[in-house]
């Protein structure tokens, strides 16, 4: 199973709109997966249009409209794996500990917020942040995420860098 992993897109305050490479990732995957931040409808709209299943949350930056339609934390079983998705996890020192002890059902932790990608473990769990594909704050570059899970594991996880906007 293709994921595409995203978050904080804040379209239209930090973008008018989404990068064509996420665009294309969300159409090439088995399911998408949002860790919030989406400022407005009208991107999960999009998003709920094009993904064949969409996962999501929301974030601080979402207001009451956005908060109706997503929940705070989303947890899925896709291939054998139990993901789970957040916003916010706090500060990164001790993120790994506060997380596997918030979350010990779960393989892999979805999260956004920083913009900051990430990728450690803890324990058996996974902690994922794509970054964001549309305000890189003080990284070098806009991202996303992709991987496979197959067989209650994760392969192949990569995270695109993407070019500056223009």
């Amino acid at each position: 199973m293709r994921l595409l992993l995203t978050s904080d897109t804040h379209v239209p305050a930090r973008a008018r709109r989404l990068p064509e490479a996420l665009l294309a990732g969300i159409d090439a995957a088995d399911a998408v997966i949002h860790a919030g931040d989406w400022i407005d409808e009208a991107t999960l709209d999009l998003l709920e249009s094009r993904s064949r299943r969409l996962i999501g949350v929301y974030g601080n930056n979402d207001g009451p409209s956005l908060r109706r339609r997503l929940p705070e934390i989303a947890r899925a079983e896709l291939a054998g794996v139990r993901f789970g998705v957040v916003h916010e996890t706090g500060p990164a020192t001790g993120r790994e500990g506060r997380c596997a002890a918030r979350f010990p059902d779960l393989d892999v932790l979805v999260f956004g917020h920083s913009h900051i990608p990430w990728d450690t473990a803890a324990g058996n769990l996974r902690l994922l942040n794509p970054g964001s594909p549309t305000d890189r704050r003080r990284q070098p570059f806009c991202s996303f995420m992709t991987l496979t899970a197959s067989d209650g594991a994760v392969h192949d996880v990569v995270l695109h860098r993407l070019p500056p906007k223009r």
